[in-house]
């Protein structure tokens, strides 16, 4: 279908999972995490939605990710009721895996530098 239509869809959903995780849901077990893409499959019906968590340890994570899950129901009816969608997708939470490997790869980077000689026209 149109893939223009899917990104807004996408962009969408990210807009108001992130406003309804990060402000309309009081369950505990959600500690600090913040929508960073959805993905929506090419017939609409699922949405990946991949989550960055800020400074959590792997347990935190997954018991969000746990207590997300059982709040699907919930962010659908809530998402119906704010887009005009044909049909709101199934909703899949996981771990946003690239911003661990880009905030890796920002530490390597750094330690990189920190070993690096300085040239003689820095020092001068």
């Amino acid at each position: 279908m149109d893939s223009h239509r899917a990104e807004r869809i996408s962009e969408a959903l990210r807009e108001e999972l992130g406003e309804l995780i990060a402000y309309e849901l009081s369950d505990p077990r959600i500690h600090d995490a913040a929508v960073t893409e959805v993905l929506v499959s090419p017939d609409k019906r699922h949405a990946q939605v991949r989550l960055h968590f800020h400074g959590t340890g792997k347990q935190e994570q997954e018991e969000t990710i746990q207590a997300l899950d059982r709040a699907r129901h919930f962010l659908r009816r809530q998402l119906a009721g704010r887009l005009n969608l044909f049909r709101v997708p199934e909703l899949h939470f996981e771990p946003d895996l690239s911003s661990a490997d880009s905030a890796r790869m920002e530490r390597l980077l750094k330690r990189i530098r920190r070993g690096r000689p300085r040239d003689a026209s820095e020092t001068a």
